[in-house]
């Protein structure tokens, strides 16, 4: 019994695989989006820079997360070029979040504090 089912098991199971794997389909136009901001420098010691690259409306909000995940500044309605200072913050690797004034995340990064 168990040989007869040992081959319908196996082209039940290469069938299922087989419609899990992703096609592959035109490329996406978000792996090639603009960039919005451009930061400096990298590492940063005391202060760190985030620069529009065009100008923008003021309903950003610009997010940093330490590694853990935890919020650790944000700064609502970004200037066309925003200073954060780094005096509070330890040494390590940071990542940021621009979000438009629905929290859609319009860019993302990662820096590092060296310090």
């Amino acid at each position: 019994m168990m040989r007869k089912l040992l081959p319908l098991f196996l082209i039940m199971f290469c069938t299922s695989a087989r419609a899990q794997v992703p096609k592959t389909s035109a490329l996406n136009p978000m792996d090639f989006h603009e960039k919005v901001l451009k930061f400096y420098p990298n590492p940063a010691v005391s202060s760190i820079n985030f620069e529009f690259q065009k100008t923008i409306n003021k309903d950003y909000t610009l997010q940093v997360y330490n590694f853990v995940g935890k919020k650790v500044y944000e700064v609502t309605a970004v200037g066309q070029k925003t200073n954060i200072s780094l005096t509070d913050f330890y040494r390590g690797v940071y990542i940021f979040q621009l979000r438009d004034k629905s929290g859609r995340i319009i860019e993302s990064g990662k820096f590092q504090v060296a310090k």
